[in-house]
Order: C-alpha cells, then sequence, then structure tokens
C-alpha cells in the first residue's frame, strides 16, 4: 500500500511512515485485524499523515515534521505518529537501514523560512486540472 497521490520525497517519507507504523502495530495491537499489517487505528493515522504530506505548504522542501514552525497535524494525531516513531525509530535501523539513515539525514536539511505559494502537490494538482479545463 503505497501512496497514489504523493511523488517524490513525499513519497518516500510516507513510505517511511508506512514502515514505522507498521513496526509499532506489529508490537502493540496484536489482537486486533490487520489490513497490510496495520490494525484499523494506524491505518486511519497513516491515512491521516498522507493527506497532511500531500496539503504541505512546503512541498518538496517540507523539513521534518518535528522541527517545522507549521504543525499541520492535530494534537491526537500527533500524539499518536510521536509515540509510533518514538518507539519505532530505533528498531527502523534493523528493518529499514537504508531508510532509516535517509530519515536522520533529512532531520539535518535547513528549514526554509516561508513556503512558496502553490507548493504543496494538493495545490499543484489543482492548478493542473484547471489548466486543462
Amino acid at each position: 500500500m503505497s501512496s497514489e497521490i504523493l511523488t517524490g520525497r513525499l513519497a518516500k517519507e510516507h513510505q517511511t511512515i508506512k514502515h514505522m507504523l507498521q513496526i509499532y502495530c506489529k508490537a502493540h495491537c496484536q489482537a486486533e485485524l490487520k489490513t497490510n499489517g496495520l490494525c484499523p487505528d494506524c491505518l486511519s493515522l497513516l491515512n491521516y499523515a498522507e493527506q497532511k504530506l500531500d496539503r504541505c505548504p512546503y512541498g518538496e522542501t517540507k523539513p521534518d515534521c518535528a522541527r517545522c514552525p507549521i504543525h499541520c497535524y492535530k494534537p491526537e494525531p500527533r500524539a499518536q505518529a510521536r509515540k509510533a516513531m518514538i518507539y519505532s525509530g530505533p528498531r527502523m535501523l534493523y528493518r529499514h537501514p537504508i531508510e532509516a539513515v535517509q530519515h536522520i539525514l533529512d532531520k539535518r536539511r535547513p528549514i526554509p523560512e516561508k513556503p512558496p505559494a502553490g507548493a504543496s502537490q494538493h495545490a499543484r494538482r489543482k492548478a493542473a486540472a484547471k489548466q486543462k479545463q
């Protein structure tokens, strides 16, 4: 289950979030019905993360969410994501080492001062659809 709407760096970030949630869910949500290795709550969080990545005002220049000056997530999903990432972050080195190293390197990227207008993938899709009309 990969994102159908995200491309480039954002698609890689979605994949990393998915793998982190799978690690967390396997350890903490064992009794629940799984879809692609995720319980309904974790799957809901993954879908929420995909939507937020798609609508990120920074677009491809997006900094990592922990250091971003714009907090897109609502408090409850943000707490859930943080809990899952704290648990699964160290375990990513064993399960998905390349993604873990890329994620660590992404944390060192500079934070752009202000997101450019229309940089989100959602805005670019809307603009492209408008041009087709």
